[in-house]
């Protein structure tokens, strides 16, 4: 404790040591709380029904330039090692990507949502809000049964829900300007991203990267992913904020559909992209990702510790320990 009392004495002398140790009191206080903000962030995109060869196939430069910057991976499972009942559909995929537990888990088997368990294994963004309580957290999709049953804690919860052909192409383009938005001001910190066009032409024309329908659906995203990431990159402060970027998706597919596919390689074998500084490429890498990894890479990035009470069945994937 140091006071400084060469010109001061008696009363006065008494009270600049008071003074002095209320504030380096003060200062031990604030060092020891918990940050109530992340100081690295998040940006989680989901991109539903794309296959692997319909992605390399596309004409995606904003992707290839999040690779670039970190890596892919082509062996990404839907399913684990557990045996589940789940159908290879959007409701238990995507529980499974934004939880971190697969189905025997979350509960979801299908897309109805009953009996399921998302409270007790809820959205990644819950566990964010536990650590840092003042983080500011956006959602944004267009298939409705997201925001209905799976996200938590967003402040920003966006859903342009789509019916009829043709309209997930237009609520994607909204849905990427509310993230652009969202994600310029600079008190924003994680963000999730979905987008629903390829699943929606897929099960049109095709699950194929020979159909040019369903090509051309995974060209536009790039270009709604484009302005999403050009958002998060012209933030004032994003060469210190040490962004992650993750992209991957629900399942595949195969002719027009992609329910039943535990076996099928086309539906239960995808990708994942994690893109930014933190990433670390590691040559000859094989093992397998899976789509509960995505949560857990997005928490262990920015810096929460995975309590084993929370059962995650994901892992952190591609970035630095």
């Amino acid at each position: 404790m140091f006071c400084f009392l060469d010109h001061c004495h008696g009363k006065c002398a008494n009270l600049v040591c008071i003074v002095a140790i209320g504030l380096l009191s003060l200062a031990c206080v604030s060092a020891d709380e918990p940050s109530q903000v992340p100081t690295k962030h998040v940006l989680v995109i989901g991109i539903d029904g794309t296959r692997a060869d319909a992605l390399n196939a596309a004409d995606t430069p904003h992707l290839d330039a999040l690779i670039k910057r970190g890596r892919l991976w082509e062996n990404t499972q839907i399913l684990g090692d557990r045996p589940t009942e789940n159908d290879t559909v959007s409701g238990p995929g995507w529980s499974s990507f934004l939880t971190g537990v697969w189905a025997d888990k979350h509960g979801v088997q299908d897309n109805r949502f009953a009996g399921n368990q998302l409270d007790q294994f809820p959205h990644f963004f819950s566990y964010i809000r536990q650590r840092y309580p003042a983080a500011r957290l956006g959602s944004f999709v267009d298939w409705a049964p997201i925001q209905q049953y799976i996200v938590r804690d967003a402040d920003v919860d966006v859903c342009f829900e789509s019916h009829g052909a043709g309209e997930y192409a237009k609520s994607d383009k909204k849905l990427a300007d509310a993230a652009a938005a969202f994600l310029r001001q600079p008190e924003s910190d994680v963000a999730m991203v979905y987008f629903g066009a390829a699943d929606e032409t897929g099960h049109a024309n095709g699950f194929h990267p020979s159909i040019k329908a369903y090509t051309d659906s995974i060209a536009t995203i790039d270009q709604r992913v484009g302005e999403v990431v050009a958002a998060m990159l012209s933030r004032e402060n994003y060469e210190s904020e040490d962004w992650l970027v993750i992209v991957s998706t629900d399942h595949g597919g195969r002719g027009t559909g992609h329910g039943g596919g535990h076996e099928v390689p086309e539906i239960r074998q995808t990708w994942m992209i994690v893109s930014g500084s933190a990433v670390v490429v590691k040559p000859n890498d094989i093992e397998p990702t899976y789509v509960v990894d995505v949560a857990t890479t997005a928490l262990k990035h920015l810096g929460i510790d995975l309590d084993p009470a929370w059962q995650l069945d994901g892992k952190a994937v591609g970035i630095k320990p």
